[in-house]
């Protein structure tokens, strides 16, 4: 059983001051959102760019009826808020202090059965959006993960399992 409406599928990823920078969007997400669906944050090597500085990662769900345009303008501004400069023609093969970007719209629930290769050429997030998608479908077969890493937030930890995060 579906346990969430409908909504947007996020992928998060900084590799300078990865900590601090995945929490800051998360932080900043939770100001314009209730409720965060989230998988766990994991480090990952750089994909498509030549840097020594790996990733810290993570899949997001916000339940949403909000445009789509105006979420990117949303993602756009936290990343420009974290430090990413957007006006550098190369800042996709740059290291990062924010990247945010819209994997996909969810607005039904056979949109669920849709399968991450479908959705992103990201491949290196398919593992975290199969365990979020696990997660939040209730189903207990829960794919086999990397260890998670552990990130606090307002004294909320969380990282090592895909999780819920509520505003208040």
């Amino acid at each position: 059983m579906l346990a969430v409406a409908g909504g947007y599928l996020l992928g998060l990823g900084s590799n300078i001051d990865p900590e601090q920078n995945v929490l800051g969007m998360i932080d900043l997400l939770l100001k314009c959102f209730s409720t965060l669906h989230l998988s766990r944050v994991v480090h990952i090597p750089p994909v498509g760019m030549n840097s020594h500085r790996h990733f810290l990662n993570a899949v997001a769900f916000i339940e949403t009826d909000m445009a789509q345009d105006e979420l990117k303008r949303l993602c756009n501004q936290i990343e420009v808020t974290l430090g990413r400069d957007r006006c550098d023609p190369n800042s996709k093969h740059k290291d990062r202090p924010a990247d945010l970007d819209i994997l996909c719209h969810f607005g039904s629930r056979s949109d669920w059965q849709r399968s991450a290769s479908s959705i992103t050429d990201e491949y290196f997030l398919y593992p975290l959006m199969d365990e979020l998608r696990a997660y939040l479908i209730k189903d207990i077969a829960t794919p086999t993960l990397q260890s998670g890493t552990a990130l606090t937030l307002d004294g909320l930890t969380f990282g090592e399992t895909a999780t819920t995060i509520h505003r208040d």
